[in-house]
């Protein structure tokens, strides 16, 4: 399967996410046997090869949820 993981702001907050659709209020995040989330964010980076979705909170956005802190997210892309 194809599913990924996002982050936001350094740390996961969904596992197994299968869609991730960009909305005028955020970003919205489908996962299996999970509610929809729309999280206030705006999407910085995603790594097909990792299956990461990488975000950063829009100014002003409301406390998340977080789930484990990423060390580091180094792909090939930050290389060039």
């Amino acid at each position: 399967m194809c599913q990924a993981t996002v982050y936001l702001d350094g740390e996961e907050i969904m596992r197994d996410v299968m869609l991730v659709e960009p909305l005028p209020e955020g970003i919205k995040l489908v996962a299996f046997f999970e509610p929809v989330k729309i999280i206030p964010a705006k999407i910085l980076q995603i790594d097909l090869m990792k299956h990461r979705v990488i975000l950063e909170s829009l100014k002003g956005a409301a406390e998340h949820e977080r789930v484990g802190k990423v060390e580091s997210v180094d792909t090939p892309l930050d290389r060039t």
